[in-house]
C-alpha cells in the first residue's frame, strides 16, 4: 500500500493509465480480427478498410501502447493479408 501522498497519486494514475492502455489494445486487436475475418471470408475489403486499420494501429503507437517497430510489423502483416486475398 502506498504511504506518501505522491505514491498514492502515482498508484491512482497507474490504474487510470492501465485502463486506457487496455482499452486501446483491445480496440486494436478487435479491429485486426474483424479485418482478417472479412478478408478470409472473401468479403469486399476496400483500401479504406486497410487505411482504417492503419489509423487504429498508429493511434496505439501515438499514445504509447505499442512501440514503433511493433506497429510497423502489424501494419506489414495486415497489408500482406490484404494483398494476398485480392
Amino acid at each position: 500500500m502506498p504511504i506518501t501522498k505522491s505514491a498514492k497519486k502515482a498508484a491512482k494514475r497507474s490504474l487510470v493509465l492501465h485502463g486506457r492502455n487496455k482499452e486501446f489494445k483491445l480496440r486494436m486487436k478487435m479491429e485486426m480480427k474483424k479485418f482478417i475475418k472479412r478478408v478470409q471470408k472473401w468479403e469486399t475489403v476496400a483500401i479504406e478498410d486497410l487505411s482504417n486499420m492503419y489509423k487504429v494501429i498508429d493511434k496505439c503507437t501515438k499514445v504509447g501502447v505499442i512501440k514503433k517497430r511493433n506497429a510497423s510489423r502489424k501494419k506489414s502483416r495486415m497489408a500482406k493479408i490484404f494483398s494476398s486475398k485480392k
